[in-house]
């Protein structure tokens, strides 16, 4: 009797990297970092921006990328460097309007003092 042998070739499928999950994550953390600073919310919109590529190919086809823990922290990250960006210069407008309110107050006080 003659047997003949069958191999079964299993291919795995090599999961691909996300376009632009590195980049993200390290925009994501620049704007974190320079968040007060005008470098802050441009890193974090670029990011942002970036994302969207990669986490709209993720939803397609989940078991066909990698990287996506990456890209959505660097996205998470871009979020919150905007924000923080934003909440700051809030705070900059906020403390201006008190500060020339004090000067005309205190110029307001010397005129009629003087």
């Amino acid at each position: 009797m003659h047997y003949k042998s069958t191999h079964l070739s299993f291919k795995f499928m090599e999961k691909e990297t996300l376009p632009n999950a590195t980049a993200v994550l390290v925009l994501g953390i620049c704007s974190l970092v320079l968040g007060c600073f005008f470098a802050g919310i441009i890193t974090g919109i670029i990011g942002i921006v970036l994302s969207s590529k990669g986490r709209k190919l993720y939803k397609e086809n989940p078991e066909h990328w990698e990287g996506y823990s990456s890209l959505n922290a660097g996205f998470i990250m871009s979020i919150i460097g905007v924000s923080l960006w934003g909440l700051y210069y809030v705070y900059v407008i906020i403390w201006g309007a008190s500060m020339l309110s004090i000067l005309s107050t205190m110029h307001n006080t010397s005129m009629i003092l003087g």
